[in-house]
């Protein structure tokens, strides 16, 4: 994986609040916040069955 993928990965990431700043003190809700994230700034691109490489 290329570096400045996942520097855009995490610059992405940077744009939610309550990531930036941990709030939260169980870390089942922090992970909850941090799926929802990830769910939102995922690439629409990929299909149902398409291998995801990693």
């Amino acid at each position: 994986m290329r570096r400045w993928v996942v520097e855009r990965a995490l610059a992405l990431l940077h744009r939610f609040r309550r990531l930036r700043t941990r709030w939260e003190i169980r870390d089942d809700i922090h992970g909850a916040f941090l799926g929802a994230a990830c769910s939102i700034t995922c690439p629409q691109g990929a299909s149902p069955g398409q291998e995801v490489r990693g």
